[in-house]
């Protein structure tokens, strides 16, 4: 198999992940047929949403919290622990939310969106985790305030209209590297997708293995239609590692 071959002479591999490697552990994507943009506002994971109207917000994230929170990692997720723990990945960098990588056991992860497990006050930072403040909002029916200051608390994940605070490590991270696996990311959210962009302007190799086409599909060395558990498990077993 091709993409063992590419794994086994780099000297830099990452893995670039994004919400089409835990559709098989029942959390939607964002723009798939059934992604979750279908069903709600994007403006609700928003900024300024946030401010305007901060009920309505913590109400779409208990949402969101709830289907997370309830999922276990799944083939996909384990398979990339294999390829870290014999050395052949030494990062991933996720666009992902919800702590499946870690939860799985993979222990070099750059959570680029944050994990939405925890909580923060907007004024002051204290931290909470966001299973107490689901409860809150459940019992008032309204948005979770700190226990400190009073202010807003809020999902520890990276909001429209907000920078990506860690896009700078993971660039120096790309620049290392000399090949990308990208698995399950549509590539099109930005500044996230210049990490594969990189490394192949660099002259690494970049595979993509996703569902549908991505904006990069036309410059990457090998493309992959289909389901991140199946061709990982491929990629393992062509491998023989255990």
């Amino acid at each position: 198999m091709r993409v063992s071959r590419i794994l086994k002479r780099a000297n830099y591999a990452i893995a670039f992940t994004g919400a089409g490697i835990s559709t098989e552990s029942n959390i939607p994507d964002f723009r798939g047929s059934q992604g979750l943009w279908k069903k709600f506002d994007p403006r609700m994971a928003s900024r300024s949403y946030f401010k305007e109207n901060p009920d309505g917000f913590w109400d779409f994230y208990a949402k969101r919290y709830e289907v997370i929170a309830n999922a276990q990692p799944n083939d996909a997720h384990k398979a990339l622990v294999l390829l870290e723990n014999n050395n052949y990945i030494k990062y991933i960098i996720t666009q992902n939310i919800d702590r499946l990588h870690s939860k799985a056991g993979s222990k070099s992860v750059i959570e680029l969106h944050g994990n939405i497990l925890m909580s923060y006050c907007d004024s002051c930072f204290k931290e909470k985790s966001t299973e107490e403040c689901i409860k809150e909002f459940y019992k008032t029916k309204k948005a979770p305030k700190c226990d400190y200051c009073g202010g807003l608390m809020r999902p520890a994940v990276v909001l429209f209209e907000e920078p990506v605070k860690l896009i700078d490590i993971a660039m120096e991270i790309a620049y290392r590297s000399d090949c990308c696996l990208v698995i399950g990311s549509s590539l099109t959210v930005y500044p996230a997708a210049f990490i594969p962009e990189i490394v192949k302007r660099q002259g690494g190799d970049l595979i993509i293995i996703n569902i549908d086409p991505t904006p990069l599909d036309s410059i990457a060395d090998i493309v992959i239609r289909d389901k991140a558990s199946i061709v990982l498990k491929r990629i393992i077993e062509n491998m023989e590692l255990k």
